[in-house]
């Protein structure tokens, strides 16, 4: 591990740039930044939803897991050329996926998020995975990013998904289901 901060701020950044991990500058609104930094807020999300109490522990390890390995995932980001994930990181995700997704009822609607405080923040973590994944792949147009990290926050978010499903029906609440007729019409 390199130099740990001991002084948090530095003004190398006022000029609107930022370090990457290697050592150049980039600037803080640049693609990369933006990928990263999703994924960092992405990451804060998962702490918001693991501060809930009422979570199951195997949900709980599992989540606090996904943490690490986006802190990971972002390191890949913030130093080009850099290799963290793996594609048994992606591997693992599918099997908990596949593992929470077998007890759950069939799908027969859309799902509004909700269904109790831990699924709702499940589903704001689903949504910014989403847009983690959608500024990687704007990222990648342009630079070089490995085709594992797509595929982690894209399984990630069908995670996510999922996972909202389990605790909405374990915290009692249930499923919000999309009801077409229900819509608020104008008068």
């Amino acid at each position: 591990m390199g130099n740990r901060l001991s002084r948090i701020y530095t003004r190398t950044g006022d000029d609107g740039t930022t370090g990457l991990g290697d050592g150049s500058r980039t600037s803080k609104d640049s693609a990369r930044v933006e990928a990263y930094g999703t994924v960092d807020e992405l990451n804060s999300f998962l702490g918001v939803l693991l501060a809930c109490g009422d979570l199951p522990g195997d949900i709980r390890e599992l989540l606090v897991r996904i943490q690490h390995a986006l802190f990971d995932l972002g390191g890949e980001l913030c130093v080009p050329g850099m290799a963290m994930v793996q594609a048994a990181d992606v591997t693992a995700l599918e099997r908990s996926l596949d593992q929470y997704n077998a007890g759950l009822p069939r799908l027969k609607e859309f799902i509004l998020p909700g269904g109790g405080k831990a699924a709702a923040h499940c589903h704001v973590a689903r949504t910014v995975c989403r847009r983690a994944e959608r500024r990687v792949v704007t990222l990648a147009r342009s630079e070089d990013v490995r085709p594992e990290v797509v595929h982690y926050l894209n399984r990630l978010s069908d995670l996510l998904f999922v996972l909202a499903r389990v605790l909405a029906l374990a915290s009692g609440h249930g499923e919000v289901l999309w009801q077409h007729a229900k819509r608020a019409r104008p008068d």
